[in-house]
């Protein structure tokens, strides 16, 4: 709570304002209302941070986390936690699906102690994260301000589970950077691939990470750190999906265009089948207002990304198919949508050319014809 501040100065106001909060018939004595109207006030912050992070809206974080499936074995972490988004609806979740589980000692234990760890280097953030997983029922949860990227953090092969959405827009000295994160990424300076690689020390063998990342890592050719990357990916690890956002997923924070990113450690390969999915609508408008709307994709991608064995019976026209390893080895590690789905190609057909001239003709002569009628009317 270090600098801190409290703006409420006169206690009677102060007084009042608890008063009236501690209504019963306004629901505030229970956690989950409680968190309700924590989460609307952090749907509220409409602009980006200082480097260069922003909110993820609630309903993209609800998809990830159903994506993930995390359990009560799983210890998660969001090096870049921002308001423990990620956490919080992972601890719902937990709550929601084990509840029967959470009833024992050891996995009560584990839920509030040791299962959520959140890092960021925003005070206000860290602040903020505390106070939204307190309200969503975890008691202990490891929120801690730190340089995920720096020399001075070195854990590694701890986590079984990454949920994240790190900044993208920054770019970091190499000599400021772990040098475990070097030799992964080898030596990059953006933060994208230095957080990748991050999460590749991170996890645990056979640990999942879910991640949102810019659309630059997904095809970025020009730079060779990107492919190097996607090489690892698909061939000493397990990609398993990849879901491509329209650009408008972020406003009114930003309009990069991002992914979605799902990959397992097994430092041994194992990538089969990468299954792709082109999100086209998220169940709002895709401008500033970010309007409710009736086209959603998010229902249909959790749906077939739970049944994966019925996606091979789809083809590259469809806006969802999986795609198999060589054909990515193929086009050079790039994970572009587009290098992929094929689109059909209506054959019209066209009168035949004389049919055309003669028409053309006739409209000539009618042209004529009109002209003189005009000429002899004046």
């Amino acid at each position: 709570m270090e600098k801190a501040e409290f703006s409420i100065s006169n206690p009677y106001i102060l007084g009042k304002m608890i008063e009236v909060l501690s209504d019963p018939d306004l629901g505030f004595n229970k956690t989950d209302m409680m968190g309700d109207c924590y989460e609307y006030l952090l749907s509220k912050m409409a602009t980006s941070g200082d480097n260069g992070q922003f909110r993820t809206p609630r309903h993209i974080i609800d998809m990830m986390v159903e994506l993930a499936k995390p359990t009560l074995q799983d210890t998660i972490i969001d090096p870049a936690m921002g308001t423990a988004g990620f956490l919080s609806e992972s601890a719902k979740y937990i709550q929601e699906n084990y509840k029967a589980e959470l009833t024992k000692k050891e996995n009560n234990k584990h839920f509030h102690n040791e299962m959520f760890t959140g890092f960021d280097t925003d005070t206000d953030m860290l602040r903020i994260g505390c106070m939204n997983m307190t309200l969503h029922g975890v008691d202990n949860p490891k929120i801690d301000y730190n340089n995920s990227l720096g020399e001075d953090y070195e854990d590694k092969e701890k986590y079984s589970l990454i949920l994240a959405n790190p900044p993208f827009s920054g770019s970091l000295d190499p000599s400021t950077v772990a040098k475990s994160l070097n030799q992964i990424s080898g030596g990059t300076k953006k933060t994208e691939l230095l957080f990748l690689s991050l999460f590749l020390r991170l996890l645990k063998i056979g640990g999942r990470c879910v991640s949102i990342i810019p659309v630059g890592v997904l095809n970025n050719t020009n730079d060779k750190a990107y492919t190097r990357l996607r090489k690892t990916l698909v061939e000493e690890q397990k990609l398993e999906g990849i879901i491509f956002m329209p650009g408008g997923v972020f406003y009114p924070y930003s309009g990069v265009q991002t992914g979605i990113l799902i990959f397992t450690k097994t430092n041994t390969g194992g990538t089969d089948k990468v299954w792709m999915y082109n999100m086209e609508n998220d169940g709002y408008s895709l401008d500033q207002k970010r309007d409710k709307i009736e086209s959603d994709d998010i229902p249909d991608i959790i749906c077939r990304w739970n049944n994966l064995a019925d996606e091979a019976n789809r083809t590259k026209f469809d806006k969802s198919f999986l795609v198999d390893k060589q054909e990515i080895v193929d086009n050079e590690y790039v994970f572009s949508f587009n290098k992929y789905h094929q689109t059909k190609i209506e054959k019209k057909e066209y009168r035949p050319t004389k049919e055309i001239l003669a028409s053309i003709n006739e409209l000539e002569k009618q042209f004529k014809e009109i002209m003189a009628e005009l000429q002899r009317g004046e």
